[in-house]
Order: structure tokens, then C-alpha cells, then sequence
């Protein structure tokens, strides 16, 4: 059910427990602004077996790859007069929310937007790129990978998130069967590409392998899960109490399995800290998915000392890079049986991943 051919830096297949994904989150975005090509472009160059672009849809109905429809923090359009009447305020997902929103904009109108770095005070050295990228589309990121593909002889996989569908399907805009759309326009996508297409909510993924049965086998379904304690959005809207931490048991991963191919869970959820910060013992979430035949891929990695655990922290400001701790960490978390995990600097996964030697 997991065999990914041409994989990894030395290509070959993927199994359950031999060849690790380095997935490139958003790109390479502790390098580069998330979300743009230069960003996916350098992941590749890093190393990254997948790149990863969150998918948010258009007033008329392209996929452009931002991390929220809210891109007052990505992009420029807070700067630009003419967008000046389009802020406004929302609810998405019990969340209330002031600012510019994809849903919004036409894509000419959100071409022309430039991308800025979301967090500059963690990663200053990215605001040199700031105004220079576009907001990319899903079909322009179909082509770099497959373009990358070719010059790096290796295939580049793909793992789409679908943002709040059911916020999107109750505007008009469902996100499902444009995603499928798109990917079948391509042979790459379509065929030769894995694509790994992750939600946080259930009922999406649901319809989608409903949608897609058995006519697509490198199609993998991917169930995201937050901090045990939250609800699924989908969830919230049914009435249900049921919680991410129910999905995460034993009985709970079975129940994914039955739609999914795997789960995206939140790191901690995996390896907990204790009271200091420092990184604790494994739960048996990592045994509960794969018990019921589930691959586990955790978020997210980064080599900023900020999003590190306290043991593994250097002498540095919160925006210091430790590569070393970063290695570290990502390796513990292979001990704890992980098939792939989500960075945010590929090049130092990837190092993390080749240098590591399971005991």
C-alpha cells in the first residue's frame, strides 16, 4: 500500500519501516518565504522527497497555495490601495478573523500580490526576499515538481492540504473535486507522482476516497490531527465531542484506516515534553497507527532554537539556527518509529535521515 518508487536521495522504493520521507513543509520556508516556488524549488535542492503546499481557493476557484485564506501575514496586500476595502471580518472554523481573504479575489487580482516571510522576527534573513515571489497556483507547483523531477532524476512527490473545507463548501467554493481536477490534468500528478493529500478534518478525506476508489493508487489519503484535547473541525459543525485524542487511540487509528492511508499528527502528540520543556517518552500513537496499517508523518521540524525543546536548545537567541538540535531531535523521533516528518529546513532533515543509525 506504501510503495513510493524513485523516494529519497538515492531513489529505490519506500516500505513501512526502511526509507524515511523528508517532506519539505511549505517548501524550504525556514530559507524562504512559505508557500512560493522559490520556497518548494529549494526544499528540492535540499533534498526533500515531497513538497508541501496548503491549498485555499480563489473568489474564482483556483487553488493557490497559501497557509491560511487570511494572507495579510504572507503577502503584501495590507500595502496595496486599490485592496484597501477588501479587509474585512470572518469566522472560519469558531475563529474570528480581520483581514484580506483569498475567497475574496479573483487569481489575476491575487497575482498580483507579492509574498512576504510570515514570521520575520524568528527568520530576519528571509525578509531579503520580501515583494519578490508570487502567490503560486497548484497547476505552476504540478509543473516545478515535475520539472525538478526531470533535473534531479528523482520524482518529486506532492503533499496537498485541503484548508478548512468545510469553511470553503459552505461559501460555494469546495475545495475536493477542484483538487482532483487539477491533479488529473497532469500525467504526473495524475500517474507517476505520489500525491499525499492531508486534512485536518475527517468527512473531506471521506468523500474523497469515495471519489477517487481504487482509480488512482498513488493517491495516499493522509488524516492531520491536532493536539489531542482539540476537535476536529467537521467534528465541531456535526455536534460530536468526540476529540483528535479519540482518533489517536487504537480503536480510533482502525477508524482512520478505514479511509486513510495515514496520519499527520501534531509532534508532541508522539513525544510529549515534561514541565521543563525536555523531550519525554513516547506514546503509543506510533504503534496504534501502525497496528492498523496507518504510516505516521509528524509536524513540524524547525532549526530555529524558538521551536526547539529546551534540552536541545543552544546558547542563542529564539531566532538562533541549531542544525545540531534539529538533527537530534528529528532523530529521536525516528527511534520512535516514524516513516516521514514535515521540516521546515529539508537540507538539515535530509542530514538527519542519512546520518541516522537505528540501534
Amino acid at each position: 500500500m506504501f510503495s513510493i518508487s524513485g523516494c529519497g536521495s538515492g531513489g529505490g522504493e519506500l516500505s513501512s519501516n526502511k526509507q524515511i520521507l523528508v517532506i519539505g513543509h511549505r517548501g524550504a520556508s525556514a530559507l524562504r518565504p512559505e508557500h512560493t516556488l522559490a520556497s518548494y524549488t529549494k526544499a528540492i535542492e535540499d533534498g526533500a522527497d515531497v513538497i508541501e503546499p496548503d491549498l485555499v481557493a480563489t473568489k474564482d476557484g483556483f487553488l493557490i497555495a497559501r497557509h491560511e485564506n487570511e494572507i495579510s501575514g504572507t503577502t503584501n496586500v495590507a500595502a496595496i490601495a486599490k485592496f484597501a476595502d477588501r479587509k474585512t471580518k470572518k469566522m472560519i472554523d469558531g475563529n474570528a478573523l480581520e483581514g484580506w481573504f483569498t475567497e475574496d479575489f479573483t487569481l489575476a487580482e491575487i497575482k498580483e500580490l507579492r509574498a512576504k516571510e510570515r514570521i520575520p522576527q524568528i527568520r530576519p534573513n528571509n525578509t531579503q526576499y520580501d515583494g519578490q515571489f508570487e502567490v503560486p497556483t497548484l497547476t505552476e507547483i504540478i509543473a516545478l515538481a515535475k520539472s525538478m523531477s526531470a533535473k534531479t532524476g528523482r520524482t518529486i512527490h506532492l503533499y496537498p492540504e485541503t484548508k478548512h473545507p468545510s469553511y470553503f463548501q459552505s461559501i460555494g467554493l469546495p475545495l475536493e473535486d477542484r483538487l482532483l481536477t487539477v491533479l488529473e490534468q497532469d500525467d504526473y500528478s495524475a500517474k507517476r507522482a505520489t500525491i499525499f493529500i492531508q486534512s485536518f478534518e475527517t468527512a473531506n478525506l471521506k468523500s474523497i476516497r469515495t471519489k477517487i476508489g481504487k482509480s488512482h493508487p498513488n493517491y495516499q489519503l493522509i488524516q492531520l490531527m491536532d493536539d489531542a484535547k482539540v476537535q476536529p473541525p467537521d467534528f465541531v459543525l456535526a455536534g460530536s465531542k468526540r476529540t483528535y485524542g479519540d482518533l489517536m487511540t487504537a480503536a480510533g487509528m482502525w477508524e482512520v484506516a478505514a479511509y486513510a492511508d495515514g496520519v499527520g499528527p501534531y509532534k508532541l502528540s508522539i513525544i510529549p515534553q515534561d514541565s521543563k520543556g525536555n523531550l519525554g517518552k513516547p506514546t503509543a500513537l506510533v504503534s496504534n497507527a501502525h497496528e492498523a496499517g496507518l504510516r505516521v508523518h509528524p509536524y513540524t521540524f524547525r532549526p530555529e532554537n524558538n521551536f526547539l525543546p529546551a534540552d536541545l536548545k543552544s546558547n542563542g537567541l529564539p531566532a538562533t539556527r541549531n542544525p545540531d538540535g534539529l538533527v537530534t531531535e528529528i532523530q529521536t523521533y525516528l527511534k520512535a518509529g516514524i516513516d516521514g516528518f514535515f521540516t521546515d529546513d529539508p537540507a538539515i532533515g535530509r542530514l538527519a535521515v542519512d546520518s541516522f543509525k537505528r540501534s
